[in-house]
């Protein structure tokens, strides 16, 4: 297993994770919440605020740079902790119901719809709320699987190729194209990092 972390079970809840100050239960439940805040998303009224960019909602999103002991990433560990809190199969019930239900509920909605989302203050479109979810699943899902010592699962292009894409106009944004162009190609002038989060 990587970082040199023991392998844990999955429903080793308490273990620590991959990532710092994660619990396994935490990580799980965020990983869950970002199927579950798809239904309200959508199910409300649609909002009459003008959509921003989805790159403009990362620009403005206060968590990114949020210390990882700070006010904000820990309300965000503790939202996980307590999504998670009856348990490893009461949460996949959960996960598998919201996911049945969206299979036809996303089909009704329509191309003009406008998200809001309070969490923020700002809306934006269908498709980029989406991709936002995608992001984080297609994260978090390396997260838990590096954390308990499973392989990590191999996603689909129609669902991975929508995350790459975005994070790739993120790491531009934040470290400039030849920054980017020079970690996919000139490994010996390569910038040491072009994270986004």
């Amino acid at each position: 297993m990587s970082h040199g972390r023991r392998a844990v079970s999955p429903y080793d809840t308490a273990s620590s994770t991959s990532v710092a100050q994660w619990a396994v239960s935490g990580l799980a439940g965020h990983l869950a919440y970002q199927i579950f805040s798809v239904d309200p998303a959508l199910e409300g009224p649609a909002s009459e605020q003008e959509p921003i960019s989805v790159l403009e909602h990362y620009a403005r999103a206060v968590w990114v740079d949020a210390p990882l002991d700070g006010e904000i990433s820990s309300g965000i560990r503790a939202k996980g902790e307590g999504i998670s809190s009856e348990g490893v199969r009461r949460l996949v019930e959960r996960v598998h119901a919201a996911l049945d239900q969206q299979r036809t509920g996303l089909e009704e909605v329509h191309g003009d719809w406008v998200v809001f989302m309070p969490q923020t203050g700002w809306a934006l479109s269908p498709d980029d709320f989406l991709v936002t979810r995608m992001v984080e699943l297609a994260v978090h899902m390396d997260d838990l699987a590096v954390s308990v010592g499973l392989s990590v699962p191999e996603l689909p292009g129609v669902a991975l190729d929508p995350v790459v894409a975005l994070l790739t106009g993120l790491a531009i944004r934040r470290h400039g194209r030849a920054a980017l162009l020079r970690a996919l190609t000139r490994a010996e002038r390569a910038p040491a990092a072009i994270n986004v989060f």
